[in-house]
């Protein structure tokens, strides 16, 4: 169904191409459109749909009307097509020609219902239906929307004895008033196939009637030269009794992207605007998408003679040159240095760091730079934080009985980060994960199922597709998914997998036990109460009878044959690198919601497993390619790019990051609840601890699966908090930078270019220096300085104040309970954080009384901190 018939008879390189490519015919009802496309040697596509001849070889077996065939006789023939000196022919074949198959309530009711929008959620197929009437929400349970149209009020909304006068058709046509309109007219196709039903007796299905398989959406892909330009499309549906019919008038059409390519409720698809869309046409519970390019009109690229340093490079150059896009120059030492610190330690260089980098002439000292951060500690601490928020690590104390003790967080936390240490196979540690057992402190695996709140088999397996497989299946708990492929028999069929898992309290207060009742592996359907066995996600069902189902489960998860887990984690990986995922959000993989770039994941994935699912080595392959350091500048090409990674993509440092970098800078120190001082920010390992900085900067609070949770969006609270908020004012304040560098004596160009180097990873052009040197010399004879001096320490005082009260009332929120050891502990933490909150501002009010030097260096450093380039990675 997917190949076309070609034929090239004009230009070389030019084709006709016909869908689709075989056409069958049953019964007298038989009807097939065409499409036809012409495609030159670059692979633009044009529609001629209305524009070629078209004959049939035998008149006697099939007939046209317009551009749709027709059965005339049992038989085959053949369909020729003409444009021009193109000539193209399509195979025709005829059955049960003059037999007429009964309207099917199913096969033809029911999808007209969802064409004309009568079972979505706003209409009919709300909770509680519409106006009185409710249908299954997009058909999920014809049985029932049978009942409910026939059984139910009988009479009301189906007339056998006028069929013409039944409500549901007066509605429909807009005879009878109707909250949702105007539905189609008498004379339509969607009329008469309901009139004929009701005549016929409004019958219910027999038991053999054909179901569908799946659907397929031509052409499969277009490619536009310039916008404004349309192609047809169809739909074909393929049948459990081989049969193959024309369901384009009863699909529903719908694209991921407007502004590219808009398709109207014909199938009709448009042109928009430069880039890349897919539309997708739904019919029955399947979704199909075909992939619409658009470039530039009059376009006269030349694709550059680009290096590729890898195969992650050609995948990508590969998808530019379709869409006529000229990747971006190769990004300079300064920028790859400070881009590539961050993203892979979450720090940024130091000065003897970038001076060595930047002095090196051997050309492979990136790749070098590269092996030695996966090597650094520091790498550790940024995956182990990843994978904490992925599993949603966060203690909470005051609900023992659900096992998120921060005793057993700890040691969750602890588990996940020696797994990092030793770069175990991500597959392996999260089969380990999946089999958890015990006590959720002496096994910390068992975490997994305890970090739910309520733990049920729905939810645990809505967490386990989100996190591991990056596919959402909570719609499909109620209904089929509107825009994927997964059923309700899905969901509850995986469901099973979770549903023997249990808790109970363990020997300590805190302690709970994680077990798995083999007894107890189904779930029930919630339509029509049937025990669902577990069976995997798009998979089989294993025998798992009498036997814990997570075992044959972490094996099919985590196999190298399972794509999706390859392909999933491959993607969150790629998404830490570039600020998005191939498919983005990497938790949200759906047919409606596909790949920019196939290949490119598909292959990454693949390098995966081929590589023990080791993340170091693909990490490497990603660091080192030439995609991954392009420059962020962009050119006319791809100045519109957000998807297809052709330029570096500027990103805002995520909040742990950002702190991290204004701590190391600064030379002071933090300190967070439960952790001892100096403890950066990656290293918190439980998401409930914060502070406003991290909190307002989108630490993820781990409350639930969604990657959402970091929020690396900026936003007006974060410029005032960078602006005027206490982090920046007493760190800059008890900074021990600037004091080393005024004690050595250093002029002031080379004080702004440390201050440079270590904040933006580059020295300041000439034109900067020189601006801020001559600043520094009027501010340092300034005598106003001096009452801006005691201003800033004003300053300093009142955001001191305010940590003062905080602690206060947290004080004397603490006493109000039970006084037992935990919340004495929590208390001396924070009077700990109070104490070294007090020296730390009284060491800042000591060095800065009368220093209007360091005063205005610190103004500077403070600028710096809230430049876009500071607080972005480029």
């Amino acid at each position: 169904m997917l190949a076309t018939t070609s034929v090239c008879l004009a230009d070389a390189g030019t084709q006709l191409k016909v869908f689709p490519s075989e056409i069958s015919l049953r019964g007298q009802g038989g009807r097939q459109a065409i499409a036809v496309q012409v495609v030159n040697d670059q692979g633009i596509t044009r529609d001629v749909s209305g524009s070629v001849k078209l004959h049939i070889a035998d008149a006697k077996v099939a007939g046209l009307d317009g551009q749709t065939l027709k059965p005339v006789a049992d038989g085959e023939t053949k369909l020729l097509v003409e444009l021009g000196q193109l000539k193209a022919e399509v195979s025709v074949t005829v059955k049960e020609a003059t037999s007429s198959r009964d309207v099917s309530f199913r096969l033809d009711v029911m999808p007209i219902f969802m064409k004309s929008g009568c079972n979505t959620g706003s209409c009919h197929g709300a909770a509680r239906g519409k106006d009185g009437f409710m249908l299954s929400l997009f058909g999920y349970d014809p049985a029932g929307d049978y009942y409910r149209l026939t059984r139910q009020l009988v009479g009301r909304r189906i007339d056998l004895a006028v069929p013409e006068k039944s409500l549901m058709l007066e509605k429909a046509t807009g005879e009878v008033d109707h909250t949702g309109g105007q539905l189609f007219t008498a004379d339509s196709d969607d009329y008469r196939t309901m009139l004929r039903w009701i005549e016929a007796g409004a019958p219910d299905d027999k038991g053999d009637t054909p179901e569908p398989l799946g659907i397929d959406l031509l052409p499969s892909k277009t490619v536009f030269a310039g916008k404004d330009q349309t192609q047809k499309t169809v739909v074909m549906a393929r049948y459990s009794d081989g049969s193959v019919r024309d369901v384009t008038k009863l699909a529903l059409f719908m694209t991921n992207n407007d502004a590219v390519v808009s398709i109207d409720k014909e199938g009709i698809a448009k042109g928009n605007n430069r880039g890349g869309a897919f539309v997708f046409a739904r019919f029955n519970k399947f979704t199909v998408g075909s992939e619409v390019l658009v470039l530039p009109t009059d376009d006269k690229f030349v694709w550059p003679n680009t290096l590729e340093s890898n195969f992650v490079d050609t995948l990508v150059f590969d998808k530019l040159k379709k869409l006529h896009m000229a990747p971006s120059e190769i990004c300079d030492d300064e920028t790859f240095l400070r881009r590539v610190s961050l993203d892979l330690i979450g720090l940024p260089p130091t000065r003897e760091e970038y001076e060595r980098f930047v002095a090196d002439t051997d050309k492979g000292k990136r790749a070098k730079l590269i092996d030695q951060l996966l090597d650094r500690e520091e790498f550790i601490d940024m995956w182990a934080m990843k994978w904490g928020e992925l599993l949603r690590i966060r203690a909470v104390n005051n609900q023992p009985q659900y096992g998120r003790d921060a005793k057993a967080m700890w040691s969750y936390a602890g588990w996940i980060h020696d797994q990092m240490a030793v770069n175990r196979p991500l597959n392996e540690m999260v089969a380990e994960l999946v089999v958890g057992n015990g006590s959720n402190i002496k096994q910390p695996t068992s975490n997994l199922y305890t970090a739910v709140e309520r733990l049920t088999p729905q939810k645990t397996a809505e967490d386990f597709a989100q996190v591991f497989l990056g596919t959402r299946i909570q719609c499909s708990q109620c209904h089929n998914h509107p825009f994927d492929r997964w059923t309700l028999d899905d969901y509850y069929g995986f469901a099973s997998f979770f549903a023997g898992v249990n808790m109970k309290r363990g020997v300590e207060g805190r302690e709970v036990v994680v077990f798995n009742n083999n007894a107890n592996n189904t779930v029930e359907h919630p339509v029509n109460g049937r025990k669902m066995k577990p069976k995997f996600l798009g998979g089989d069902a294993p025998d798992v009878e009498g036997q814990d189902p997570r075992v044959s489960l972490a094996k099919w998860l985590t196999s190298p044959d399972n794509a999706a887990f390859g392909q999933t984690m491959a993607n969150i990986i790629w998404s830490h690198f570039f600020g998005r995922g191939i498919v983005e959000p990497v938790d949200d993989v759906r047919i409606s919601n596909p790949p920019s770039n196939k290949e490119l994941l598909e292959t990454l994935g693949k390098k995966l497993a081929e590589y023990g699912f080791d993340k170091k080595k693909l990490i490497r392959d990603i660091c080192n390619s030439r995609t991954y350091q392009l420059s962020a500048a962009t050119n006319p090409t791809n100045e519109l790019d957000e998807a297809y990674f052709s330029h570096g993509y500027v990103r805002r440092l995520q909040a742990e990051v950002l702190l991290d970098t204004i701590t190391r800078i600064t030379g002071t120190e933090d300190r967070f609840q439960s952790s001892p001082q100096g403890t950066r920010a990656v290293q918190i390992y439980a998401g409930n601890v914060t502070n406003f900085f991290l909190t307002t900067f989108g630490r993820a609070p781990r409350e639930s699966a969604c990657s959402c949770e970091v929020n690396k969006e900026a936003n007006l609270s974060q410029a005032l908090h960078l602006v005027n908020g206490d982090t920046i004012t007493l760190k800059v304040a008890g900074s021990r930078l600037i004091p080393s560098l005024l004690a050595a004596k250093q002029p002031p160009a080379k004080i702004v270019e440390e201050l440079y180097i270590l904040a933006l990873s580059r020295k300041p052009t000439a034109g900067e220096t020189a601006k801020l040197v001559d600043l520094i010399n009027q501010e340092l004879e300034d005598p106003s300085r001096v009452d801006k001096l005691a201003g800033l320490r004003a300053q300093i005082d009142q955001a001191y104040r305010r940590l003062e009260e905080q602690a206060k009332s947290l004080k004397a929120e603490y006493e109000k309970l039970k006084d037992d050891g935990q919340e004495a502990e929590a208390l001396g933490n924070l009077e700990k954080q109070i104490a070294t909150t007090e020296k730390q501002l009284a060491e800042a009010r000591a060095r800065q009384a009368g220093n209007v030097p360091l005063m205005v260096y610190g103004d500077i450093l403070w600028g710096l901190f809230n430049s876009t380039e500071f607080a972005f990675n480029h």
